[in-house]
């Protein structure tokens, strides 16, 4: 069966979107509004997996729509909305946790690094994380999501559960008339030279906004001083800058900055290497520092400026919610029918 391309893929508001974030996805959603129909979520039905502060949660979810906006996503074009405006979502990672078996979902590594050691703490819905998530992809019945390394478990899983509904109800799918298949596997996209961005102080590890050291991080919203600050004081070691990416390997920290100047400007890495190879890092991190702030600056003043417009703000995420309901409650009801629930 051929599906209508359409891109899903979504960002937590948990606060203090970070240069990780807007390389990492963000930039990459912008990108692929000229090739395929895009919806873009701030999940903040996610978001509540872990405790979050009912007073921080709004402004977060803003926070998230401002950075998808000034970077240039058009919600006239494609679609912006929050999760929990669209109950469908809800509704269909129940029927995928009745689909889904709990060997998959214990397999999960996120749950186990999330959990950590006490995971008969953890909420249970941290632990079906995934079956949401499957949930939003495939209320839309999308064909492809953009993800980083850490979501690719996620995503064979959402094909694992899209193939067992579709297995599990064959005989239905066809009696009511769609065809051979009703939900799409649907593919990974991993595009750009770097989609693992890494802290600045420690490159084996994750740029993450839990970090103590605000040194470790971009903020999205950080001034030009700011990111020059950050980016001078960045971890690096006594060797120049190889000529060949092969020289990257051993130097984890050096590696990271050369990824980031090569996904700012667009770049592979090989070609920063050539510009940059037997400089010195402070001659790179001075042609870095520009850079960042050539990008990231009118980026930080954009999302500031939105913020404080949360009017406006809520009123993208309405259109938006509206526009993704309606394709969710075809999803819902045809699902409905399959699975044999009466409805109205």
């Amino acid at each position: 069966m051929t599906f209508k391309e359409r891109v899903f893929s979504g960002v937590q508001p948990t606060g203090n979107l970070h240069l990780g974030n807007y390389l990492g996805a963000i930039a990459r959603f912008v990108a692929l509004q000229d090739k395929f129909d895009c919806i873009y979520c701030v999940v903040d039905m996610h978001a509540i997996t872990v405790w979050q502060d009912p007073t921080e949660l709004p402004p977060a979810t803003r926070e998230v729509t401002a950075a998808f906006l000034a970077s240039g996503i058009d919600p006239k074009k494609h679609i912006v909305f929050n999760q929990s405006q669209v109950a469908e979502h809800a509704e269909l990672a129940w029927v995928f946790n009745c689909v889904a078996r709990m060997g998959w979902l214990n397999r999960m590594t996120q749950f186990k690094e999330k959990a950590g050691k006490d995971k008969e703490n953890a909420s249970v819905g941290l632990f079906a994380y995934p079956t949401l998530m499957a949930a939003d992809i495939l209320v839309y019945r999308a064909t492809h999501v953009p993800v980083g390394e850490d979501q690719k478990q996620h995503l064979e899983l959402a094909r694992d559960i899209a193939q067992k509904f579709n297995n599990d109800f064959d005989a239905s799918i066809k009696a009511h008339g769609f065809g051979e298949a009703f939900f799409p596997q649907p593919e990974p996209l991993i595009t750009g030279p770097a989609t693992r961005i890494m802290s600045l102080r420690d490159g084996s590890k994750k740029m993450s906004k839990s970090e103590p050291s605000d040194y470790s991080r971009i903020n999205l919203t950080d001034d030009a001083d700011t990111i020059a600050q950050k980016i001078r004081k960045a971890k690096t070691d006594p060797e120049p800058l190889p000529s060949e990416e092969k020289g990257l390997d051993p130097r984890p920290e050096a590696d990271n900055l050369v990824g980031i100047y090569a996904a700012l400007s667009g770049v592979p890495k090989a070609q920063v290497l050539t510009q940059f190879g037997g400089a010195q890092f402070s001659v790179f991190k001075s042609a870095l520092v520009d850079l960042a702030v050539e990008k990231l600056g009118p980026l930080g003043g954009e999302m500031k400026r939105m913020v404080q417009d949360p009017v406006y703000i809520d009123s993208v995420l309405a259109d938006g919610a509206a526009r993704a309901g309606a394709i969710a409650a075809e999803t819902m009801k045809a699902v409905k029918d399959i699975v044999g629930f009466v409805r109205r």
